[in-house]
């Protein structure tokens, strides 16, 4: 694959692009990319609709290729947008604890009434009803797509879900697996930790630049 320097940092669900901040100062003064941030209304906006501010937002870059980072949601958002649209520019892609096939806690919530107005639109759309699983195949057979899993159990999912396995406190493991992804590497770190972490931008960047995460020898 051609060099590729513009990186695109998609948040996740009830946040905002300046929730990805970190990555993206690591990514550009660690690794020479050009990184930029997206927004996207993950309660008011639907699945395709943020998948199609995704692509205009990454035509805005006119770049000969972009990269894209997304985390939880953002991955979905990510896959989306290249299931839409076989054309887009090339580039690798990273999802940071996506629920590639499912969630149980997002489940749980989408059998609240009260939880209607939380959860929104897209979290249904590309996770509840049907997940990446389901409408994202071809996409991974053309893309080089690498997912990172955490397994420190923090965060607001295990209050719904009764997680027995693996899980980084909102998603499990299991959940992140995707057949056909690039590569797949589990990490000591939470939902929320992964936007924090040095070790998980370094993991992100080594699959962007090679195509794959880096192992002990």
């Amino acid at each position: 694959m051609t060099a590729i320097d513009t990186v695109v940092c998609v948040h996740g669900f009830w946040s905002h692009g300046t929730g990805m901040y970190l990555i993206k100062r690591r990514l550009e003064k660690e690794f020479g990319f050009r990184a930029r941030l997206f927004s996207y209304r993950s309660v008011r906006g639907t699945l395709d609709e943020n998948a199609a501010a995704l692509a205009r937002f990454i035509h805005e870059q006119e770049a000969d290729g972009v990269h894209i980072i997304g985390h939880s949601l953002g991955g979905v958002i990510a896959l989306r947008m290249l299931a839409n649209d076989p054309g887009a520019l090339p580039g690798r892609v990273v999802c940071l604890g996506s629920p590639l096939t499912g969630s149980r806690a997002a489940d749980f919530l989408g059998e609240q009434v009260w939880a209607e107005e939380i959860i929104g639109r897209s979290l249904p759309d590309g996770v509840i009803h049907r997940a990446a699983n389901d409408w994202a195949s071809h996409v991974f057979e053309q893309r080089e797509i690498g997912v990172i899993a955490g397994n420190v159990p923090l965060g607001f999912g295990r209050l719904f879900a009764n997680f027995r396995e693996d899980n980084d406190g909102t998603i499990a493991v299991s959940e992140t697996r995707f057949e056909g992804a690039t590569d797949h590497l589990v990490m000591p770190v939470s939902h929320k930790g992964m936007l924090v972490s040095s070790d998980v931008a370094d993991q992100a960047a080594s699959f962007l630049k090679r195509g794959e995460f880096l192992r002990e020898p």
